[in-house]
């Protein structure tokens, strides 16, 4: 005689568990990285210091790092976008040349390297995201996986 097996709360688990696999679930842990990886730009970023007189007030680079609230899918690759509008930010990045000897007013000195090295912020940050990702998104996965269990 066979015997009935009720599997319609699996069935529903099953459903729970695709809904999870959907892009809107791929697509926040995209975004938390994104907002991960521009916390950490921001901080690694210099702020310029001028003299009192020039009327300059330091942090332009730092404010103007950004986040794409969009999330791009290619194929199955998800990115997010970090940017800075600022005109010299690559300089601030990888480094740059300069004219020894010029005198640069709002800093009120004369320029004594040719080469001024990269701050690498974006790089870095990136870099310390990357070994930091598996964990990030391991923790994200377990949260979601107790919430679907909870609901149940």
């Amino acid at each position: 005689m066979p015997s009935k097996l009720d599997i319609s709360q699996l069935e529903e688990f099953r459903d729970k568990l695709e809904k999870l696999n959907s892009d809107l679930f791929l697509k926040s842990c995209v975004l938390e990285l994104g907002a991960r990886l521009l916390t950490k730009v921001k901080k690694r970023t210099p702020v310029g210091i001028y003299p009192k007189e020039s009327g300059k007030v330091g942090g332009t680079l730092r404010r103007n790092w950004y986040a794409d609230t969009n999330v791009s899918v290619k194929g199955k690759e998800y990115s997010v976008t970090i940017y800075n509008n600022t005109s010299y930010a690559p300089y601030v990045e990888y480094g740059h040349r300069q004219e020894v000897g010029r005198f640069v007013p709002t800093l009120g000195k004369r320029l004594k390297k040719a080469w001024v090295n990269g701050r690498f912020m974006l790089t870095e940050s990136e870099n310390e995201l990357r070994s930091q990702t598996d964990a990030i998104l391991v923790a994200k996965l377990e949260k979601a996986l107790k919430d679907l269990v909870k609901n149940d």
